[in-house]
This record gives structure tokens, sequence and C-alpha cells, in this order.
């Protein structure tokens, strides 16, 4: 009984199959080759994409993790790492109306140096060839007033008392391993001793946030600490200036106000508008036009491969197709056929190309410590991009279906 009922339904599969599907899965081992050559292109999409998502969104790690309503910059920076203002502009907007607090936030660029450099053997007599020497790795130093704390990170936060002794860092546990092996030597010793700039620091906690393109890690320092690294002097000049406004003051009320008293230099943002600024500059760069560029030529690879397999397809087919006209059936009725065929081809090279990818994604976030996940958004692009893809090429294949003519077949 059961077999009957199975037998039918193939007998009504075979009956009701889509032409689109039957043309298709004639030839499997074709089929496979064009789902593999699509899951490629999507992977090479995928990669660039993935590329591009980690160098623009993990500018914004410092952006996003700000405790504030508003924020202060230079107006003359492309870009919170490369300007200041003077700290007078944060005493007034701190006087103007509706603002609660406002407090500095520091950005520096410091040589740090991997501790277990600081292990090795120094030149003897023995050997006077030997040289010694360290080579010091750039980390971005986050420096704040440990009772105006700035940073909404809780790891930071929790330990921000550790952070008055002098030479004390909090360091960021997901900084590139060339600074050295810092949160298991923190385990192991309850605290780590390195050189920053020449001058001695003792690692007093961890906390997360993550590395960059451009940023190999972190540190954050209170502000009489990163004073005795740069002068006192550079304690009067500002690099965001995170603005907390009273409960209930309209934030654009507020904006406006800071504007109308502060001088044009200085720019009055939202977190959203300062994430933005960083994407936008970091997107001007050549990298992420070269990104850009990477991504297209995916996309041009999986529009051949998938030309190429519906061409021959309808070259295989040419007299079945040109026997459907001379019974009548329109060019534009075959055109949907070509098009479902591309269309089928799109979803079954887009599931195993999307799968693959996270294995990409994971490979790529393990080798360069930075973050880097399947976002929906990038999944999405990828997909309209696929259907896009192969909806071009079975447009151009179309072609040859159109010198399709019956009376030259019979």
């Amino acid at each position: 009984m059961v077999k009957s009922v199975l037998n039918a339904l193939n007998i009504y599969w075979q009956a009701r199959k889509p032409l689109a599907w039957a043309q298709l899965t004639h030839r499997k081992a074709r089929l496979l080759a064009a789902m593999l050559g699509v899951a490629f292109a999507n992977i090479l999409i995928f990669t660039q994409l993935g590329l591009r998502a980690m160098l623009f969104e993990g500018v914004t790690l410092v952006p996003d993790h700000l405790r504030g309503d508003l924020f202060l910059v230079s107006a003359y920076a492309p870009n919170i790492d490369l300007g200041s203002f003077p700290r007078t502009f944060l005493y007034q907007a701190d006087a103007v109306e509706g603002v609660a607090s406002a407090s500095p936030l520091y950005i520096g660029f410091a040589d740090w140096v991997n501790p277990l450099d600081l292990n090795r053997p120094s030149p003897s007599a023995d050997s006077p060839q030997s040289s010694f020497e360290l080579f010091p790795t750039s980390v971005k130093v986050l420096a704040f007033n440990p009772t105006q704390p700035v940073l909404n990170i809780p790891a930071v936060n929790q330990q921000i008392d550790r952070l008055t002794a002098p030479g004390a860092v909090l360091y960021d546990r997901l900084g590139q391993e060339k600074l050295g092996p810092i949160p298991s030597l923190f385990r192991q010793q309850g605290g780590v001793s390195t050189l920053m700039n020449n001058r001695r620091v003792y690692v007093v906690g961890l906390f997360s946030l993550g590395s960059t393109l451009f940023d190999n890690g972190h540190v954050a320092m209170g502000d009489w600490t990163y004073a005795q690294w740069y002068g006192a002097n550079f304690l009067e000049q500002v690099t965001v200036g995170c603005l907390t406004l009273e409960p209930g003051v309209d934030l654009e009320a507020a904006r406006s106000r800071l504007q109308a008293t502060l001088s044009p230099g200085v720019r009055v943002l939202t977190q959203v508008e300062l994430a933005a600024a960083e994407q936008a500059f970091r997107a001007s760069l050549p990298n992420g036009k070269v990104l850009n560029f990477g991504a297209l030529m995916g996309f041009i690879v999986g529009l051949v491969i998938v030309y190429q397999v519906l061409y021959t397809d309808v070259s295989d087919h040419l007299p079945e197709y040109a026997t459907l006209k001379a019974m009548g059936y329109s060019d534009s009725v075959l055109l949907r056929v070509i098009l479902q065929e591309a269309l089928i081809l799109a979803v079954l090279g887009f599931i195993p190309g999307y799968c693959a990818s996270y294995g990409v994604y994971y490979l790529l976030a393990n080798i360069t410590r930075i973050p880097l996940t399947m976002k929906t958004t990038v999944a999405l692009q990828v997909f309209i991009l696929t259907l896009v893809m192969c909806g071009i090429s079975g447009a151009i294949a179309v072609h040859k279906l159109r010198s399709a003519d019956p009376a030259d077949v019979f």
C-alpha cells in the first residue's frame, strides 16, 4: 500500500515537474558543478564583505563603548584618533543648561613591549656579536579620570579603583598575540609588568574590547598616569568630551544650545553620528576601495560561471526549445523558464556558500583576533547579489534561445 502511494506521488511529480527543474536536474554532474561555482562566488563575496565589515565596524569599538548622550570632538580632525580640542570647551559645555556632567577622554598611542622579550638574555662578553633589541608594538591608550568613568565596559568600571595606583593599566585581553600572552601571565602571576613608551607599567586587570586592522589592542589608564607619560600639558587637550544630560532634557535642544555656545572648532555628535564619522573616514581610505573591488570580482566570477551553465544548457536543448516555439510558446514564456533555472541555481548555490562562509569567518577571526561574525545584513546583501548575478546571467543566455528557429531545426 505504501509503495503504491509513493509510486503515485512520483508519477504525479514527474508529470507536474517544472520544466526549469527538469532541465537542471537532467545532468546532475553539471548541476553540481554549477552549484559549486555559485557557492565559490558567494564565498568570495562573503569574504570581501566580511573583511569590509571588519575594517569599518572594528573602528567603532571605542565610540560604541563610550558613556554619554552627546560627544564633543574636534571639527578639524578626520577621526577621533587624530585630533583634540582645548579642555576649556569642556568646561563651557558643562555650564550649558541641561548638561549634567562633562568628562574627558584622552586617546593616544604608545610602544608596548611583549613582557616575554624582557626576559631575553642581554649581550655577554663571550658573545660580543650578539645584540639585545626590544621590538615594541603600538597599542592604543584610553585615559580618563577614574572619578569620571567614560567607558561603558563593565570590566573596566568594576576595576576602576585599581587605576589610581602609579603606572597601573588595564589590558584588553582581545589584543593581538604579538603584544604578549598577557591574559595567561596575569592569571598565573596575578599581575604583569612590562614597558610602555620605555616606562614601567603594571597590568592590574583585564577587560575585553577587541583589536582592529588599525589597532593591535587597547589599554585603559587613569589620567594621572597618562600625564606622567605624556606630560601634564596633554591633559589640556581632550580627544573626546563625553556629555551626560540631565533626566528629561531633550537631546536635540541640548545640542542646539551647545552648538550656539561652543566654538565652531568643536562638533557636537550623538553616539551613532560619532561611529558613522569613523566609518566614513575609513571608507575614504584605499583599504575600503580594494575590498569593494574584491567583492565586485566575486560577483563577476559568479556571473560568468552561471552564464556558462545556462548558455550550455540552452545550446544542448535548442531543438527542444525550437519545438516548443513551433507549438506556440512565446519567447517570453521560455525566458521565464531560463530565469527560473537561474533562480534555482541562485538558491542552491547560496546555501553551501553561506555555510562555508561561516567557516571562513571563524578562521579569519581566530587568525586576526579581530571580531568577525556573520551578520544578517551581510547575508541578505549577498543573497540579493546572488539573485541579481544569476538573473543577469539568465537574461544574457536567453539571446541564444531567441535564435532557435523551428524552420532551421526541422
